[in-house]
């Protein structure tokens, strides 16, 4: 009895113990805090919602009420200026919309990705997802090397052997159309543009074929999922802790571990069709396998990073181009006036043929004019960060090292300081004779991290929209926001539901 009190008491005295550590700890990290607002407390920003928690629960507000975080960056940036601060526990983001400081920062490999958004891509809740990929890697050295092996897949020369399956895809998606208006039923054009552009990444950069259009596939949702988990992982620090999102955590664990087990499969008969000598073409995934180096040193993190770039290339390359076709769907048909102008443009240059080449592309100039006007409003990837170690000044404001800075296309895209009446949806912002907009518009962020697939997404989407424009007639179904959702990328919220009937071309 007497061992049993004794143990009783050890177990109360190393309770009080543990209890008395964690105070300390915890007054010891509300001192270190305390320490973070004095340092960049100079720098304007609202007001912080908590002192623990600093701005979080606004973001989390708006996620659970299904807005735009950005609207509120744009909103918080018009009342504080082109240095605007946020906090969250002890992070200190600054959200930069000084031209001059974007032009600075994202041109320079001076400044890294940032530390925390790279560990909660690398993993998902436990699951490995984008790891140390192209878009990920934080280490410049590490960057490079993966950068210059996959050059070659996205040189002109190649993009321009593309235009075949381009053509390809775009017409199985004119096939579809064409089955929708002779049935008169509806058309969901997200749902249907995001099948063609993740058929053409997976034939063209993994050389599978997936038809979509025909074939049911547990690839899309899989994305979905990911791309999800990717958004409540960034923003919201304490998810993974409540029991009800367990389901949830589950799919997206599996939705990773299939995309990286289809990208090992892919990849390990690519390398079997290499070693037994066959012609395979110099698409992604054989640039992929380059980038691991010889085989017979392969470690398995070079297997892993294999399979980062997989992850990153077959979500990137699909995802991003679907919104931006749905988006620029959506604003030409409540813009007719730039819907017939562009019609006439594609009639003029494309007239009537069904294979169009690349030099029809380069001709096709106002159609460039509403894609990039569709990224200025709608950018589909709407920012990217940077972490900076040194005290540096912006705008005239000292700003101590050791903060993450924010740059936001959409933001600077729909502030007024830089467009006039920015959300009023005007090609001709980007004719030709158009003075471009200085360091404001980067949907594809700028410098040496800038998105290595923009002249492959925007090949695609004009051969798409050209087919388009060229055969359809579309009208949006009457009943639809026009709302933004979030989900890691920005995509219409109604999916831009239109009826379709055949163009009646004159003679």
């Amino acid at each position: 009895m007497a061992i049993f009190h004794v143990i009783l008491s050890w177990t109360a005295q190393a309770l009080v113990f543990l209890l008395f550590v964690i105070f300390v700890a915890f007054v010891g990290y509300c001192l270190y805090i305390k320490h973070i607002h004095m340092k960049y407390d100079h720098i304007p920003g609202p007001p912080r919602d908590s002192f623990l928690f600093g701005h979080s629960p606004t973001f989390l507000r708006v996620m659970k009420d299904g807005g735009i975080i950005h609207d509120k960056f744009v909103e918080w940036s018009e009342n504080h200026g082109p240095v605007c601060r946020f906090n969250a526990l002890h992070y200190v983001l600054i959200c930069v919309t000084c031209p001059e400081t974007t032009k600075e920062i994202l041109m320079s490999s001076k400044y890294p990705k940032d530390e925390f958004l790279h560990s909660r891509l690398f993993n998902l809740f436990g699951q490995r997802f984008l790891g140390n990929g192209l878009v990920t890697a934080r280490d410049h050295e590490l960057w490079y090397k993966q950068r210059r092996i996959m050059d070659p897949a996205f040189s002109s020369l190649y993009l321009r052997g593309l235009m075949g399956t381009f053509n390809e895809r775009a017409e199985k998606l004119m096939d579809k159309l064409t089955d929708v208006a002779d049935n008169k039923t509806d058309a969901n054009m997200l749902h249907l543009v995001n099948c063609v552009t993740l058929d053409v990444i997976t034939k063209v950069a993994f050389g599978v074929d997936l038809d979509l259009l025909k074939n049911s596939s547990p690839f899309p949702k899989a994305i979905e999922a990911c791309l999800k988990g990717m958004l409540y992982n960034i923003r919201d620090t304490f998810f993974a802790f409540n029991p009800k999102n367990r389901p949830f955590i589950k799919e997206v664990r599996e939705a990773c571990r299939l995309l990286r087990t289809t990208g090992a499969q892919w990849i390990n008969d690519r390398k079997i069709a290499m070693r037994n000598g066959d012609d395979v073409p110099k698409d992604i995934l054989t640039q992929i396998i380059k980038t691991a180096g010889k085989e017979e040193s392969m470690t398995k993190e070079d297997e892993e990073l294999m399979l980062d770039n997989f992850v990153t290339f077959f979500i990137a390359g699909q995802e991003t181009t679907a919104n931006q076709l749905a988006f620029c769907i959506m604003e030409l048909a409540r813009h007719p006036d730039v819907l017939e102008k562009v019609k006439k443009e594609v009639d003029d240059v494309i007239g009537m043929k069904q294979e169009i080449s690349n030099d029809d592309l380069g001709k096709l100039i106002y159609l460039s004019q509403v894609l990039k006007e569709t990224l200025r409003i709608y950018p589909t990837a709407p920012g990217t960060s940077r972490d900076v170690a040194e005290d540096i000044v912006i705008d005239g404001i000292h700003i101590p090292g050791g903060v993450t800075c924010i740059f936001s296309s959409y933001l600077t895209g729909r502030m007024d300081k830089f467009f006039k009446d920015p959300l009023r949806f005007d090609p001709d912002r980007f004719h030709p004779d158009a003075p471009k907009p200085y360091y404001c518009y980067y949907p594809f962020s700028l410098g040496p991290r800038s998105c290595l697939g923009q002249n492959f997404a925007q090949m695609e989407a004009k051969v798409v929209m050209a087919k388009l424009l060229q055969r359809f007639d579309f009208t949006l179904v009457p009943g639809q926001t026009f709302d933004i959702l979030d989900t890691g990328t920005l995509r219409p919220k109604s999916g831009v539901v239109c009826s379709l009937r055949h163009r009646n071309h004159k003679k």
